[in-house]
């Protein structure tokens, strides 16, 4: 039977019809459906969730599978397991543990198409380290680079990067010529690092204005020269705690929606009930309205809500389309990535999102009419 929804760009109704997971025909709809569809998110940052982290020592593909399984009720069709700082030994256990479990698992294998590094060669001081381990933060090491990609089967495709670090624009130069994306994050760089380590390759920018002083030099600081930097994507975490919408809004203003990709940055205690937690080597607490802080502290440690929330939240702060909202959610980062870009067009995978929507409102994610098909 088709799926009868309105199209996500144009509003129009349209009639698609699915067969063996793909899409064969999408033609007019005689009816005048409510609900909306667009193709699944893709986030390139998701550290975990439900208690289990990428990072941790006792990763297992098992579950590996239960947070994809939880990132796609929240219409995450693909995403970027992401490993944060760490000794070495935790980090290849992480990359190791995904490659396995992608490589027997083919349904993974289309919805992970890689991983990203964010540390540990991120600044040491409090604010920019926000809530990564200080004593395990340290600088570029292309050796120690090298035996975590043979660990992740050369699918690290993203490492977020503090430039000022010794040694970092050399590392920025040889990962951008080995064809991995290069992301400014967690950093205190100057100005003119910050256009050094552009020039060397880096492209985007760690969701940015989180993982930074409380307090900044009115100007210049490495916010604006992020934001000014013409070379320079960057993704925003929009999940309504790390960014205030006149922030989320100066953003988009300056960058513009080209420019732009939202991430959640689900971290390990995403979907957990309210409490402290220890992960990551320090105790965090998830807190009544589902942010996630480092206890005792004013430092986010991550996002307790998933990518749906941040693509709401960015119609209502910024004042963009859903045509816009969705497609910084889904054809941006694949971009960037040199990934195939998820299309509602006959030939495409039926990795579609069906959800209602009113402007001003939330999205409300339902369950697809193809999901017995991916």
């Amino acid at each position: 039977m088709p799926i009868h929804a309105r199209h996500y760009a144009s509003g129009q109704p349209i009639a698609i019809t699915v067969e063996a997971g793909r899409i064969v025909s999408v033609d007019p709809s005689p009816h005048n459906p409510t609900r909306w569809v667009a193709p699944a998110f893709f986030d390139p940052q998701i550290n975990g969730c439900l208690g289990i982290s990428f990072n941790s020592a006792d990763l297992s593909p098992d579950q590996v599978r239960i947070v994809a399984t939880e990132c796609l009720k929240h219409g995450i069709g693909g995403f970027l397991p992401t490993l944060i700082t760490a000794g070495f030994e935790a980090i290849r256990h992480g990359f190791a543990t995904l490659a396995w479990a992608v490589g027997s698992d083919p349904e993974l294998r289309r919805r992970i198409p890689g991983y990203h590094l964010e540390g540990p060669y991120l600044s040491a001081e409090d604010g920019p380290r926000g809530a990564h381990p200080r004593e395990h933060t340290r600088n570029p090491d292309w050796d120690e680079f090298r035996r975590w990609q043979d660990a992740a089967g050369g699918e690290i495709r993203m490492v977020t990067v503090a430039p000022e670090r010794a040694g970092a624009i050399e590392f920025i130069e040889r990962l951008a010529a080995t064809g991995v994306v290069v992301a400014i994050g967690h950093t205190a760089a100057t100005g003119e690092q910050i256009r050094v380590a552009v020039g060397a390759g880096a492209q985007t920018s760690t969701h940015l204005g989180n993982g930074a002083h409380a307090v900044l030099p009115r100007h210049p600081n490495y916010l604006w020269d992020q934001l000014a930097e013409d070379g320079l994507w960057a993704s925003i975490i929009t999940d309504g705690h790390h960014l205030p919408p006149s922030v989320v809004k100066t953003i988009v203003r300056a960058k513009g929606v080209n420019r732009l990709l939202l991430t959640c940055d689900a971290s390990s205690l995403a979907g957990m009930p309210a409490g402290k937690y220890r992960a990551w080597g320090t105790e965090l607490e998830v807190v009544a309205d589902g942010k996630v802080v480092v206890a005792g502290t004013p430092y986010l440690a991550g996002s307790g809500h998933f990518t749906d929330r941040c693509v709401g939240n960015v119609i209502r702060f910024a004042g963009v389309s859903l045509q816009d909202a969705v497609e910084m959610a889904t054809t941006r980062p694949r971009r960037l990535l040199g990934l195939p870009e998820a299309t509602i067009q006959p030939g495409q995978p039926a990795d579609l999102i069906h959800f209602d929507w009113e402007p001003g409102g939330h999205l409300a994610l339902q369950d697809s009419p193809d999901r017995g098909t991916r």
